[in-house]
């Protein structure tokens, strides 16, 4: 070991998502505890491993101009060694002199005996020239400042069909893609939402200030949510606004029948179904929630709370395991997360185009089955934490065509306190103009 646990920590995290497909937000956690990192150490290792994971595309681009092989055939673990270092030495506020030696130090532990000394030399050579030039710098020297689709994509560390999904989602304000990458890149603050607990007791929680947009939403602008009693407890929850808002949208449209049922058809890990439960609870109905996953529905039992009476069942939504119908359908469908890097800064770095077209089938069959389920005059949410056509409009257009009988409802209207989030009759909410994920929302109702 080095003797830099806060280092060794982001150096762990790199290696656990890379070797084994972890998750960076569920892996650092156990990281972290396992050294016993807590307050500015776990922020240290905290930045550093989301930071260097964010901007991996970026720091390969100017780390393969600082070797003198093709970076394809530099060795993964060293690869991670250098993007740490690099992002050291350009997004953070450290010398240039503890951030080269750290890495080096980091260098000869990972090479045991056997290299040591080769490796912590090939890694000082490398950090020196990337040392040479800040980021603005090196984005005229490599000749990505300008605002084309690929250099946007180097600069701002997306790959390139991303990006052109955003454009095209952006319509005539595509000039604001830089904006949106940039927003990526930037570290959300926690949002919170009140459960089982007042908004103005929530907004009591030393650290916590209202949030921009939700009612029921909180910032916590200092500490950490593990720190904070009432998240332990259940009584508040970590959910991003826009899921608050795509869920009150649901559960303000006005409805024609009177079931006293609601459903939602993806519950896990059960946010949206709390918020929708505790909305229902107050105007009497009853939520029904379905996940698939048996890990998956625990959570959403443990959202709701020992307290609740909504049934949560084990299944697949699509099988229709429920009986009868249903007043308010929540369909926020597995989608690709274009909408979420900003929170999972590995997953640019997964997915794949081909993912998109691969889950199409699979969002048209739930949104079929809700109409099934949904009752004359009931109202259903399509919901995805994606703005790529193919997953939003695309999808909601092709629907319509197979029941032409559906009412689009105007979205944004359920929605008068946010601002500049209307696509046509869908809500569009975006990182850059709101501050949360990037949720889409269409709202259909079925005639009586």
């Amino acid at each position: 070991m080095s003797g830099d646990p806060s280092r060794e920590s982001a150096l762990e995290l790199l290696r656990t998502v890379r070797v084994d497909d972890a998750y960076a937000n569920l892996a650092l956690p156990g990281i972290l505890r396992e050294r016993r990192l807590d307050g500015r150490d776990a922020g240290f290792a905290t930045e550093l491993g989301y930071g260097t994971l964010r901007w991996q595309g970026w720091y390969d681009a100017i780390l393969a101009t600082c070797v003198t092989r093709p970076w394809e055939q530099v060795d993964a673990g060293m690869k991670d060694l250098l993007r740490l270092g690099t992002h050291q030495l350009l997004m953070m506020r450290v010398p240039t002199h503890a951030a080269v030696d750290s890495t080096c130090n980091l260098a000869r532990a990972a090479g045991a005996v056997s290299g040591a000394a080769s490796r912590a030399g090939f890694v000082n050579a490398v950090l020196r020239k990337v040392s040479a030039r800040t980021s603005d710098e090196w984005a005229i020297e490599l000749g990505v400042a300008g605002s084309t689709e690929k250099e946007l994509a180097i600069r701002w560390s997306h790959p390139l069909w991303i990006v052109r999904a955003f454009s095209q989602a952006l319509g005539d304000r595509k000039t604001e893609v830089s904006d949106l990458l940039q927003a990526d890149n930037t570290p959300a603050r926690p949002s919170l939402v009140t459960r089982r607990l007042p908004v103005a007791d929530l907004l009591q929680i030393p650290g916590v200030e209202p949030g921009r947009w939700s009612p029921v939403a909180g910032t916590l602008v200092e500490g950490t949510p593990e720190s904070i009693p009432q998240i332990r407890s259940g009584e508040v929850g970590v959910q991003d606004e826009g899921s608050q808002l795509v869920t009150l949208a649901l559960t303000r449209a006005p409805i024609l029948s009177a079931e006293g049922r609601w459903l939602d058809m993806c519950a896990g890990p059960g946010g949206k179904a709390a918020l929708l439960e505790s909305i229902a609870f107050v105007q009497g109905a009853q939520l029904v929630a379905v996940e698939p996953h048996p890990h998956r529905a625990q959570l959403v039992r443990q959202s709701l709370g020992e307290d609740s009476n909504a049934e949560v069942l084990v299944a697949n939504a699509v099988e229709q395991p429920w009986q009868g119908q249903f007043d308010r359908v929540l369909v926020d469908v597995p989608c690709s997360g274009l909408g979420a890097l900003r929170r999972r800064p590995e997953s640019r770095w997964r997915r794949k185009l081909s993912d998109v077209a691969e889950l199409a089938p699979l969002q048209r069959a739930l949104l079929n089955t809700a109409i099934a389920a949904v009752a004359p005059g009931g109202v259903i949410a399509y919901v995805t934490c994606s703005p790529h056509f193919a997953e939003t409009e695309l999808v909601i257009s092709d629907i319509r065509k197979q029941h032409p009988e559906l009412q689009l409802l105007d979205a944004p209207s359920f929605l008068p306190e946010v601002t500049d989030a209307a696509r046509g009759s869908f809500v569009q909410l975006w990182p850059h103009r709101h501050g949360t994920d990037a949720m889409f929302l269409a709202l259909l109702q079925r005639p009586i």
